[in-house]
């Protein structure tokens, strides 16, 4: 989710599931190394647990940045081999390598012995042509072999060619069952699920099968989805409405701000707040309309509320849907 699940984003989410593992976007090896590491591998330490997630295919490199990682306090190294665009694959990473299983088994091996803290991989079931249980299962083997534990499957195929990243998302069917199998044959393995999961009934489904499930853009778009989990997985929900976000994430933005952070770069990651609620579209127009108008207007998140509950014609607090 590059451009997505930046150390704000992950800072909102903290607020909503505490007691969820929170990944960072994709980051290349390259912006680290040769980058701005400071600026791609900040984050706030209220996120952790947090793993980072590394696009790359050069062992070496990837191991380098593993251990800065882990010198920085992340987690968790989460391999992505699983992103289908076409800037990913002109970079040789990505999705295109489940083509070259022998490959990722030594990136993933580099990785694991420069480091302490867990090596993980998110995949897909195949690419192109190269789909089936059989190809899929001979990957996630070849990879094991560096000693990984932990395979994040998105339980769909990717298309290098003739799909856009969106469309690699939606149109390839999607096979739970893939993964459940894949679960049942290598039960030492800790599988974790991926891949059009938008309700907490259908997580608790999975989890019937699995050992975890990642969230992805239902997540962002509906980010609340976030907190009804925590209600339903931990019981020991914090926050008991929507409305209750408004107060620390204003406060957060306050920070950022001294710091020269724009009030647009955090309010963005909001839109999603009271999605399914009344007033929720003049919440988003407002947001979307005056974030950019003043880089430093702290109160934004508040004036929204405010117009969302004019739009609503309500003068009370806006409750959450019940969970």
């Amino acid at each position: 989710m590059m451009d997505w699940t930046d150390r704000h984003c992950r800072y909102f989410h903290r607020l909503l599931a505490p007691s969820a593992l929170l990944y960072t976007e994709m980051v290349t090896t390259g912006a680290i190394i040769h980058g701005d590491a400071d600026r791609f591998l900040a984050y706030n330490l209220e996120e952790q647990p947090v793993a980072l997630q590394l696009g790359g295919s050069d062992p070496e490199d990837l191991a380098a940045c593993a251990r800065i990682a882990e010198k920085r306090g992340y987690d968790e190294i989460n391999l992505n081999v699983g992103c289908p665009s076409d800037r990913v694959q002109r970079g040789r990473f990505g999705a295109c390598l489940m083509l070259e299983p022998e490959l990722v088994k030594d990136c993933m091996s580099a990785m694991i012995d420069a480091v302490d803290i867990p090596i993980t991989i998110k995949t897909r079931l195949g690419v192109d042509d190269h789909y089936s249980y059989q190809y899929m299962s001979d990957f996630v083997g070849r990879v094991a072999e560096s000693g990984c534990e932990v395979f994040i499957m998105h339980a769909r195929k990717a298309l290098l060619a003739g799909l856009s990243p969106k469309q690699n998302r939606d149109i390839p069917p999607l096979h739970y069952d893939w993964v459940y199998r894949l679960k049942e044959e290598s039960p030492d393995f800790q599988v974790v699920i991926n891949g059009g999961i938008g309700s907490v009934d259908e997580v608790n489904s999975h989890l019937e099968h699995v050992d975890g499930v990642m969230l992805g853009r239902a997540a962002y778009h509906t980010p609340w989805l976030l907190a009804e989990c925590q209600q339903q997985l931990f019981e020991n929900q914090i926050l008991e409405t929507r409305e209750d976000v408004i107060e620390p994430m204003t406060m957060y933005l306050e920070r950022q701000v001294k710091n020269g952070v724009a009030v647009k770069h955090i309010s963005r990651h909001l839109l999603g707040l009271f999605q399914g609620l009344p007033g929720a579209k003049a919440w988003r127009r407002y947001l979307s309309e005056n974030a950019y108008r003043d880089d430093n207007n702290i109160d934004l998140l508040n004036q929204a509320l405010a117009a969302m509950k004019k739009a609503a014609g309500k003068s009370h607090s806006i409750e959450s849907m019940p969970l």
